[in-house]
């Protein structure tokens, strides 16, 4: 006996299709890159189920109180899309009271409160709108499509719109992780560039001391020139010394603003030893009034590193300045030491320690001690702490592929231990 089977009926058929095409869709909104690629995804998959020849997403900018545009996926020649459009446009404002997809073919789709003008020619200025779809998340609009077609779109079905609403809750889901991963970046930047500005008083002192010698060379040549006019050995001499006094001049303002300004990270192949000697010189002179000893111990065959200079360095000196706040203003000693490491693996790594003689970190504390807004330090201390400093260093440390470690008792001082892989 043989049993056929009967071939799935055209409704079964377009069921299937639909949940094919969500599934794709929400596969795709998994895995958000950036914005272009996100917004790309929604307008191609949103165009394909709505059958609508062109598109354009709107995205909120909380900071002017409009829907700035983001892409326009298809052509239309006689379209000029506005840049940005204001939280209280009239299809912003249908879209936001109605929380569901307007359709101008479809008047019985919108709700009474919406009149039909306001989703048809003329809506965005030149551009006129078929079809209208929110992107809502936690309550809110955070985005818009709106489309057009060329040639006379087909009146969208029940499903088609419980697919589309599906499809739109998704692609606002991954707007919205997307966003919410921008502000984190930004707010990491924003405290990068907070506590760089922070050491900057440091800095500006070493700084100071710097380029005193090099002006005092160039005042002096001044001083000397018109004397000593016809004297071609002595101007071609000074002449080369305050050349280079100007070059090195020059390099320190650039390294000064450099560190005042966040990069974005840029690995270079630089000697370790080099910046550690670089912070520690920076920092010497406040020691010294605070009659703070600070020792250097530089391993001579540390292996250089690929790593963000600016970014170590900002490193090394927050550590330096937590050292000389936990030894107060009772003399003390600050040891810096690098050495090289061979990890069983082969792997050579570079090894940086700064102890100080301070008050030491009690064994509650130390748990906490690289999390964010987390300080044992009070305004009667050198600098009053924000709880940002180490959280930044432990997370450049770790994007560097390193690691830190922190060992210390009560009134015994404290000891941070950084390692970093190195690459010929």
């Amino acid at each position: 006996m043989i049993i056929s089977k009967s071939p799935p009926s055209p409704t079964l058929q377009s069921d299937l299709c639909a949940l094919q095409k969500l599934t794709h869709f929400v596969q795709d909104m998994g895995h958000p890159t950036e914005l272009s690629a996100v917004a790309e995804r929604i307008l191609a998959g949103l165009l394909e189920v709505s059958q609508h020849s062109h598109g354009m997403l709107y995205l909120l900018d909380h900071d002017h109180a409009r829907y700035r545009h983001v892409l326009s996926h298809g052509t239309l020649d006689t379209i000029a899309v506005p840049p940005t459009i204001a939280c209280s446009h009239p299809l912003v404002q249908s879209l936001v009271r109605c929380h569901q997809i307007l359709d101008a073919s479809d008047p019985a789709l919108v709700r009474p409160t919406v009149s039909h003008e306001t989703t048809t020619d003329g809506l965005l200025g030149t551009v006129p709108v078929n079809l209208a779809i929110p992107l809502l998340s936690r309550g809110r609009m955070i985005a818009f499509v709106a489309f057009q077609s060329q040639t006379e779109a087909p009146a969208l079905t029940l499903l088609t719109i419980e697919l589309l609403m599906v499809m739109s809750q998704s692609a606002a889901n991954a707007l919205d992780s997307f966003l919410i991963y921008e502000d984190l970046r930004q707010s990491q930047t924003l405290m990068r560039r907070t506590d760089r500005l922070r050491s900057l008083e440091i800095i500006a002192g070493g700084f100071a001391h710097e380029i005193r010698n090099p002006l005092t060379s160039i005042k002096t040549f001044i001083q000397l020139a018109p004397e000593r006019k016809d004297d071609s050995q002595f101007i071609g001499e000074f002449s080369r010394i305050v050349l280079d006094d100007v070059h090195r001049i020059e390099r320190l303002i650039q390294e000064i603003l450099d560190y005042a300004r966040y990069m974005e990270p840029k690995l270079t192949d630089e000697d370790l030893n080099e910046i550690v000697s670089s912070c520690v010189y920076y920092v010497q002179i406040q020691a010294d009034r605070r009659g703070i000893k600070i020792e250097k111990e530089l391993a001579s065959e540390l292996p250089r590193g690929m790593v963000d200079r600016q970014q170590i360095k900002q490193v090394v000196l927050n550590l330096l300045l937590n050292a000389m706040d936990a030894i107060g203003e009772n003399p003390g000693t600050i040891r810096v030491r690098t050495r090289r490491l061979q990890k069983p693996e082969g792997q050579e790594w570079a090894h940086i320690e700064i102890k100080d003689t301070g008050l030491g970190i009690s064994a509650d504390h130390l748990d906490h001690i690289f999390d964010p807004f987390f300080t044992t330090k009070h305004s009667s201390t050198f600098n009053e702490g924000t709880g940002l400093g180490l959280t930044i260093v432990h997370q450049i440390i770790q994007e560097h592929g390193g690691n830190i470690r922190v060992e210390s008792a009560e009134g015994l001082g404290a000891t941070f231990r950084i390692q970093l892989p190195c690459h010929r």
